[in-house]
């Protein structure tokens, strides 16, 4: 079980409310400026007033570290400005469920009886300077899993609001003010019921395949059916081979001739053709509106859907147009996999493979130990590994958005992979089976150029292997297809960042030059 964390500005209810949830699930309460007065000996406002806020922050952040770091369950009331420390917040997200209480600046000032108490907000008019407090902090407080007004609602109201976030136990993807929230479920139609309905869009545009909606069709009616909505379908042939902006001009031409606004929301119901078509064209329709990601692929869900790329593949090569769009809501229900073909699902895995093997050690080992009941499609066992895979991506996209530095690691196996994949014509490989044959295969290059762990290679062939993946594309094809390395959109003038894995969950981004590695290749094969 997770901690739970209440945080929010002063006097939005945290103290008041906080003690009641934690008296209904059963944990202990702890109010973190209760704590850090008696441990000081001392109140806050005399605490910050003989220290400064420099100090009073680095003594509120030891605490958080503490409480949160000893795998011990509690509900935790912040102070205001806790989760103004990026470390604090990330942790709370990482460890907890963290729900933010707002209240307007008149309600806020209306509750503090003693302004003189509260040192942040005794400058001035308390009206105008909660109101200056709460917009410098906006995007720490947006970055949560829930946010819940106090203004209308009583003690109890709220206390609801919270147990409920609490039970439901999504995870968030924290990006200021394009915080979203990602449910990883099993067979729970409603959790797309309430994404949908909290969107509170003006219409709908439901954008799948083919093969998609007759699989899955019947599912996505059952969520959609307890909302009044205006909605419309746009069904696009299946394949990689059709994501192309002809494919992203079906979508804008149903979506405009409906006569949507500004309000609406995309809906990708799919895998990440589906993901990436729908997520892009939303990113440029009336230069931009909201998507909801729903992916029906273990490769999408892992992948895919998280994160905000999306694009569009071009006959020079995969993915060179595209765009960062970051998804409103993700809904990951893995019951949509019960319908997967068994060489889909596999071809997943890769994906799980490559964010463990450059990110995340224990994942590696959970993979290793599960690896045939993966294979099998079990989803009792793929549930945590896929909301463990999810979290791991949600670590590297909040420190890197775009891809300037740490989020390339998540590349690896996609430069031979995307290779491969293109001179195949996508009909040769799943874009899975191909990463899976690219991830060993520049691993192995790494390994001869002295970047890295050469042990490795074979501990990654070994894992793939079991999971029904190919691990060994032939020298000549790799070759063969090189070319559309040359053209890869991380090449940069005449060298390419490479992600290097120096040990299991650990790499780094190595700019290599093509002709080196051109070298290795042959040298290898």
């Amino acid at each position: 079980m997770r901690s739970l964390v209440i945080s929010g500005f002063m006097a939005t209810g945290k103290t008041t409310v906080a003690p009641r949830v934690a008296a209904r699930l059963g944990l202990a309460f702890v109010d973190t400026d209760e704590v850090l007065t008696h441990e000081a000996g001392c109140s806050v406002a005399e605490l910050w007033t003989r220290h400064g806020e420099a100090h009073f922050r680095h003594r509120e952040l030891a605490l958080v570290e503490r409480l949160l770091g000893d795998g011990v369950p509690r509900v935790l009331a912040f102070g205001g400005g806790t989760v103004t420390l990026r470390r604090a917040r990330h942790l709370a997200l990482d460890r907890a469920v963290l729900v933010t209480l707002t209240a307007s600046p008149e309600t806020i000032a209306g509750r503090v009886p003693d302004v003189a108490a509260r040192p942040n907000l005794a400058i001035g008019d308390p009206v105008q300077r909660a109101r200056e407090l709460l917009e410098a902090r906006a995007n720490a407080y947006a970055e949560c899993h829930i946010a819940l007004s106090t203004d209308a609602l009583d003690p109890d109201g709220v206390a609801d609001g919270i147990v409920a976030a609490f039970e439901r136990n999504a995870l968030c993807v924290p990006l200021g003010a394009r915080t979203y929230t990602i449910d990883v479920v099993l067979d729970a139609p409603a959790r797309l019921t309430d994404a949908v309905a909290c969107a509170a869009p003006s219409s709908v545009v439901i954008v799948s395949d083919a093969t998609v909606q007759r699989a899955r069709g019947e599912a996505l009616e059952k969520a959609l059916a307890p909302l009044a909505i205006q909605g419309m379908r746009v069904t696009l042939p299946a394949g990689e081979r059709h994501k192309t902006i002809a494919s992203v001009s079906t979508i804008w031409d149903a979506a405009l001739g409906a006569g949507v606004d500004r309000d609406a929301v995309l809906l990708a119901f799919g895998g990440g053709v589906v993901g990436d078509l729908a997520g892009f064209a939303a990113s440029a329709l009336l230069r931009g509106v909201r998507v909801i990601q729903v992916p029906t692929t273990l490769l999408a869900m892992v992948d895919a859907s998280v994160g905000g790329k999306t694009g569009f593949d071009h006959p020079t090569g995969k993915n060179l147009l595209g765009a960062f769009h970051q998804p409103a809501a993700v809904v990951v229900d893995l019951s949509h996999l019960s319908t997967l073909p068994a060489r889909e699902l596999r071809s997943g895995l890769a994906e799980v493979v490559k964010i463990a093997l450059a990110v995340d050690a224990p994942l590696l080992e959970e993979l290793e130990a599960n690896a045939e009941h993966l294979a099998a499609g079990k989803l009792e066992a793929l549930l945590p590994i896929v909301r463990h895979a999810i979290e791991a991506k949600i670590r590297v996209v909040r420190d890197d958005e775009r891809e300037h530095g740490r989020r390339a690691l998540l590349n690896l196996g996609h430069t031979v992979g995307h290779a491969l994949e293109a001179h195949g014509g996508y009909t040769k490989y799943l874009h899975g089976e191909a990463v899976a044959l690219g991830t060993v295969a520049e691993l192995r290059l790494m390994a001869a150029m002295g970047f890295g762990d050469a042990a490795l290679v074979g501990r990654a062939r070994e894992l793939l292997r079991r999971m029904g993946l190919p691990t060994d594309a032939p020298a000549a094809e790799i070759a063969a297809s090189w070319a559309f390395v040359g053209r890869d959109k991380k090449r940069a003038g005449a060298a390419i960042r490479m992600p290097m894995v120096t040990a299991p969950g650990e790499a780094m981004v190595q700019s290599v030059p093509l002709r080196q590695l051109e070298q290795a290749v042959r040298a290898t094969g």
